[in-house]
This record gives C-alpha cells, sequence and structure tokens, in this order.
C-alpha cells in the first residue's frame, strides 16, 4: 500500500510540477475577436513588431502561452504572439468573455487543485514529503500525503489522510491548522533483523500548524510542524514530532 501511494503521489508530483513550470497550454482554445481588432508580434515581448492585424469577429486558435503572452493562429494559418491583456478580451464559443489565470493571489484564491514537495526532520530523522490536495472551500482543503524517513537504525514511512482549516485565506500569509489520520510502517534495518520479518505497521493520528505564503504566479512556500500520535499495541503510544519546509504548485 504504501509504495503505491509513494509512486502515485511521486508521479503526479513529477508531471503537474514540469507543466508549472513551463507554463505551456495545450489545449486548442478556440476564441473571437470582440474588439475592433488585435495585434500579432513575431515574438512575445513588446519589442517584438506587429506584422499582422486581426479584425474584430475572426476566430482565432490559442497555441500556447509563456509568461504574459498567448502565440495563436488565426483561421488563415498566420501565427503571431499576443499580450494578454488583448486575449482577455476576446470571447469564448458560448459568448462569454475569456478568463485567464494569470497566476495572481486572486488565482490562488480560486484554486482547485495543489500538489506539494517538501523536507524536514521526523524526530531528527531527515524526512522527504509529496503530497496532492485538493481545495474544497476557502477555508478548508483535504490533503494526502506520504512521507518518508531513514534513519540509522529504522525505515520509517507513513501516508495520511488530512483536513487543512485556513481561517484567514485573504492573507498572503495565512496560518493554518490541520488534522489527520492514517498509517506508519517502520522496518528495521536489514543487518538488525536475525530472522523473520519485523516490520511493523500501526495506525496514526496527527495534528499540525503553520503558515503559508502566497510566493508569486503558481507558488506557494508551505511551513508546517505536526505532532503524530503513534497507536501501538503497548500500553503506551508513540508521539513523533515533524517539522517541515517547502513550496505548493497550484492549478
Amino acid at each position: 500500500m504504501f509504495y503505491r501511494i509513494r509512486f502515485s503521489l511521486i508521479l503526479c508530483c513529477l508531471t503537474l510540477l514540469y507543466a508549472a513550470f513551463t507554463k505551456a497550454d495545450d489545449d486548442l482554445l478556440q476564441v473571437q475577436i470582440a474588439e475592433p481588432f488585435i495585434e500579432l508580434h513575431s515574438g512575445p515581448g513588446r519589442g517584438y513588431p506587429v506584422f499582422h492585424v486581426a479584425p474584430k469577429g475572426d476566430w482565432v486558435s490559442v497555441l500556447k502561452r509563456k509568461t504574459s503572452w498567448f502565440k495563436v493562429q488565426t483561421a488563415d494559418g498566420m501565427q503571431g504572439w499576443v499580450k494578454q491583456d488583448a486575449l482577455q478580451q476576446t470571447l469564448a464559443a458560448n459568448g462569454e468573455p475569456v478568463s485567464i489565470n494569470t497566476g495572481s493571489f486572486v488565482d490562488y484564491q480560486q484554486r482547485d487543485f495543489e500538489l506539494g514537495v517538501a523536507g524536514g526532520l521526523l524526530e531528527n530523522v531527515t524526512a522527504l514529503t509529496v503530497s496532492a490536495g485538493w481545495v474544497l472551500t476557502e477555508n478548508i482543503a483535504t490533503e494526502m500525503s506520504f512521507t518518508q524517513a531513514l534513519g540509522d537504525f529504522s525505515e520509517n514511512r507513513y501516508g495520511l489522510l488530512s483536513v487543512r482549516h485556513t481561517p484567514f485565506p485573504e492573507w498572503r500569509i495565512s496560518p493554518f491548522i490541520s488534522f489527520g489520520v492514517g498509517q506508519l510502517q517502520t522496518k528495521p534495518k536489514a543487518n538488525l533483523v536475525q530472522s523473520g520479518d519485523a516490520t511493523r505497521t500501526s495506525d496514526v493520528l496527527s495534528v499540525g500548524a503553520g503558515s503559508r505564503f502566497y510566493l508569486a504566479r503558481n507558488f506557494v512556500v508551505n511551513l508546517e510542524y505536526k505532532q503524530v500520535l503513534v497507536l501501538t499495541d503497548l500500553d503506551t503510544h508513540e508521539e513523533l514530532e515533524q517539522w517541515q519546509l517547502g513550496f505548493n504548485v497550484y492549478f
């Protein structure tokens, strides 16, 4: 179970993080020019000359995005670059104004999905965490995460399903609290095991607090502290502390 969780999260993170960095828009969006005209530049920048003007009523296909510039193609096959402001004044197929994710704080507040990578310490052992989250409301989000910590004597991995509450989502630096449930797997180093499989799996509960800082575009810095309660078969339960710092990208 743990290996499947880890593989799925890592694969998902690598795929979508690449998409976030390249900022490429693979969907061929069809838009109609609503202004008297839009200017097509030969490159993605104001320093590139205008070589073509597309008139009102024409349809153009959006090929890809580079920062705040979009490469488009007219109905007669002419390709050029259009400033984001100009593209936002076009109409979609349903007649509504085109909405573009500008990578702003407003877009961050309206996000639906995010991926994260973080590093830190789990009981003074270096740990790596990957996560995927879904935003349900402006205050509530759910998150699935996988953490792996390699110590001198054992390897710890745990998967967690948690709920995060952000009381002030309108703040660029916003505190939050979290509650989670999951499972922890502890596997001793091979040279410490005499015979048999000494791997132990336990249920865990967690409570955490932290702060998120909206950095720029689609990136958020995340700092979090967690108390993890390991429910063992013994009379006393184990308590683990985890600190982590990382970043998330949202979509």
